[in-house]
């Protein structure tokens, strides 16, 4: 859920319209009318956390990891004309809507010089250093979105690089900290310091500013743990006092709803080893504690949200 968090803010940065709700219901197919469209953008930025986390046990961060995380972020989506994996070979730049090269407020190296400013911002990121990690790392994004490697998708990329970083220095051991809650809040200051580094090289107002951020985010993902375990304890508590011989496979299900919060009676049928008939008693019996809540309003293929979960996660939409 931290991932999908993630996703949800780093991707509405960059235009997007869909919630968590959203993201959540299009995982589990549930379809309505109303969904937004580029729903499947933000099912891509997860795709690419997980393949990127996947990665780092075997591939270190690295141009090669980046591109192949660009990859599963375009690739059948907004954007996946824009050469997924590949490195611009025509020039961009930043700006208003429909504005010129003249006009831009930031222009990007040209192409040609892409490859090198990457190879040197790996190197850089290997280098052994008596720099801090977490200002190796603020320096190292807004070095990234400087060089703008791609057509598409460059500050998603970028914002993902802070999060493998950390991981990759086991600093987080999972992806709980969802800095584009803060970039996301702060966006117009964000870009502006961005830009005030490479109009005057002011490196000591944007670190301040990503430091903050850190910081801020770090105690909310604190809290965030805090009352998920809380939770956690009052339902399990929940289900062993009122469940009696169902209480292992209510246990069971409780467990996996914190990695996929939404079910459906075959997917507990399955996930438990029973009938049909006895999964659709335990879910009918979380229901009944209020556990579970029915979210399609149909008779059959009914899906089963863990509401009080999903609720934690809804401040910065």
């Amino acid at each position: 859920m931290y991932v999908r968090k993630e996703a949800v803010l780093s991707s509405q940065i960059e235009g997007t319209q869909s919630s968590l709700q959203d993201v959540l219901a299009a995982e589990a197919r549930i379809f309505s009318a109303d969904q937004p469209s580029d729903v499947s953008e933000v099912i891509n930025y997860v795709r690419a956390i997980n393949h990127g986390l996947a990665r780092l046990e075997t591939l270190p961060v690295s141009v090669r990891l980046i591109r192949e995380i660009h990859t599963e972020l375009l690739s059948g989506a907004r954007g996946q004309h824009l050469t997924p994996g590949e490195l611009r070979t025509t020039q961009n730049w930043i700006g208003p809507a429909g504005c010129t090269l003249a006009e831009a407020t930031f222009v990007p190296p040209p192409p040609h010089e892409v490859p090198r400013a990457l190879s040197d911002l790996e190197n850089f990121l290997h280098a052994q250093t008596r720099l801090p990690l977490l200002i190796k790392i603020g320096l190292a994004h807004a070095q990234f979105e400087t060089i703008h490697p791609f057509l598409d998708g460059n500050g998603r990329v970028g914002r993902l690089l802070i999060t493998f970083l950390l991981c990759e220095k086991e600093v987080l051991l999972k992806p709980v900290l969802y800095l584009s809650y803060y970039f996301k809040r702060y966006r117009q200051q964000y870009y502006e310091l961005l830009q005030a580094v490479r109009d005057d090289g002011d490196w000591e107002a944007w670190l301040a500013f990503f430091l903050r951020g850190v910081a801020e985010v770090s105690q909310q993902a604190t809290n965030m743990a805090r009352q998920i375990l809380l939770l956690r304890e009052e339902h399990r508590q929940m289900i062993t006092d009122r469940l009696s011989r169902m209480a292992g496979n209510g246990h069971r299900l409780l467990e996996s709803l914190y990695q996929n919060p939404v079910v459906s009676v075959n997917e507990v049928e399955k996930l438990t080893g029973t009938t049909y008939p006895a999964a659709n008693n335990l879910v009918t019996q979380l229901v009944d504690l209020g556990i579970l809540h029915e979210v399609t309003g149909q008779r059959r293929n009914r899906r089963f949200m863990y509401m009080d979960y999903i609720r934690l996660f809804h401040n910065g939409e």
